[in-house]
């Protein structure tokens, strides 16, 4: 079964009546967690909530799905009572199904048969990201790639994450464009089998900036075998736009949009424009200040965190955000199909050297298919480390604290706890890598000079490797310094 036929089961193994009571159990939600006067409105009427529900125009009975909106739960799990909330357990089952897909994206862009090479460079950037980002590094399915189709973005949302510029125009579909992009997308497929699957096309960018976006998005599923995801902040600037990207959504069933709701006004017009059966394979995500969801801290909203900070003020995005660092999410290839760049990426938690969340770890330039092609070839050779090198700083990430125990010592981030404990070395391991000023060859000699075993040294120093404990060093990117 195709990653796509595994999509549509979800929705074809339920019948058409379930599917439309999913529909408005989601419109429901979706006031729920946006709109907080429809939560003070519920609140009035915890009783018998229905009169709530049919002034949205919502046709269900809130008390059969109690749980989901009283308790704030938007995922169960009930060991008994289920007759009682019989629409809170249909949720409950799409939601557990949708999350698994979700998850299945991580092996969609695999590429351990078709580049075991960068696979391997992959899967220690996602450790990494998992021991680093928080509550983000969770979600974050490291797709191959994301393509920009325009230059700069329309919207300019204030907490835009990645810190988008202005729109300065988009990438028409002609011709010659349409050669490019295909053999571009070719090239991928080449070099990257099925993972080509995973990109999707934005990023500073949004969808609905570029006229010809449905074009160049029928092209990928003609080159691929599969339609990329769509997110946009703009589903009301050309509504038409906007309904024949759903309609293709329609003809080939690969994935779920994303609308990003910016306001509650924007909620309530988005509700008015689309039918809760419209939108049922259309996430919003909902940005707007009443919702109850955080932001990354990352790009403009961790540049106006700041500025409050600085001048005093209180900041209620910290307020709401525990740990969500950013809202990169590839590694692989940000590719500006305009600029003819292309740069290797991977998330990372914001630091004044990465305030956008994500590394940018090489980058080359293009002018047509055979010099993009070249240019994947270079960064693949030159910046895609698969090894430890003898040479290679031996610095571990900023934001790790070493810890000495008794028998070695832990790497504590904010989110997880790396233990290396049980061989004679290694507390001296730990005191060396601690020091930030050796490398890799220093190390071993250090501690097979001091009569350790070769091979065992090796090995817990390439475990540390692939774990991403260490900063990366290609390209002269890590400096060694003594840490603080």
């Amino acid at each position: 079964m195709t990653h796509s036929e595994q999509y549509r089961k979800i929705f074809d193994s339920r019948s058409t009546e379930e599917m439309h009571t999913l529909a408005r159990i989601k419109r429901f939600m979706e006031c729920v967690m946006g709109d907080d006067e429809f939560r003070h409105d519920l609140s009035a009427h915890l009783e018998d909530p229905r009169p709530v529900a049919a002034a949205r125009g919502i046709d269900l009975d809130p008390r059969l799905m109690r749980p989901l909106f009283q308790h704030g739960m938007t995922h169960l799990r009930f060991a008994r009572g289920e007759a009682a909330y019989p629409l809170a357990i249909l949720w409950d089952q799409y939601i557990r199904e949708m999350l698994e897909h979700r998850d299945s994206l991580r092996d969609h862009a695999s590429t351990a048969i078709a580049n075991p090479r960068f696979q391997t460079w992959r899967e220690r950037q996602m450790r990494r990201v998992m021991s680093e980002c928080g509550v983000s590094g969770g979600s974050i399915t490291h797709p191959l790639a994301a393509f920009e189709l325009s230059d700069g973005c329309s919207v300019g949302c204030w907490f835009c994450g990645i810190s988008a510029e202005r729109f300065k125009g988009a990438l028409s579909y002609t011709e010659e464009t349409r050669t490019l992009w295909r053999g571009v997308l070719e090239t991928m497929v080449h070099h990257f089998g099925d993972a080509a699957q995973s990109g999707f096309c934005y990023w500073a960018t949004d969808p609905m900036d570029n006229p010809d976006y449905p074009r160049f998005i029928e092209d990928y599923y003609e080159m691929t075998g599969y339609l990329p995801q769509t997110t946009t902040a703009a589903p009301l600037k050309d509504v038409r736009l906007t309904r024949e990207v759903m309609d293709i959504f329609w003809k080939y069933r690969s994935i779920t949009n994303r609308f990003s709701i910016l306001s509650k006004k924007m909620l309530r017009r988005v509700h008015e424009e689309f039918t809760a059966d419209e939108l049922m394979p259309v996430e919003l995500v909902l940005q707007n200040k009443e919702a109850l969801v955080s932001k990354a801290k990352a790009g403009r909203a961790r540049d106006r965190q700041k500025r409050l900070r600085a001048s005093g003020k209180d900041d209620r995005i910290a307020l709401k955000n525990a740990d969500h660092t950013t809202i990169a999410c590839v590694s692989g290839f940000l590719i500006n199909m305009l600029a003819g760049t292309i740069q290797l990426v991977t998330p990372t938690r914001p630091s004044d050297r990465w305030p956008k969340g994500y590394k940018v770890l090489g980058e080359r330039r293009f002018d047509g298919v055979g010099a993009f092609d070249a240019a994947i070839d270079d960064l693949l050779e030159n910046e895609v480390g698969t090894e430890l090198e003898s040479t290679a700083p031996a610095v571990l990430r900023a934001d790790l604290r070493y810890e000495p125990t008794e028998r070695g010592f832990a790497l504590v981030s904010a989110s997880s706890r790396h233990a290396c404990e049980g061989m004679p070395f290694a507390p001296k391991l730990g005191h060396l890598v601690s020091t930030g000023t050796e490398t890799y060859g220093s190390v071993l000699r250090e501690l097979v000079g001091g009569g350790e075993d070769l091979l065992l040294v090796n090995q817990v120093l390439e475990d540390l490797y692939r774990n991403g404990v260490f900063e990366e060093s290609r390209a002269g990117l890590v400096t060694m310094h003594p840490r603080a």
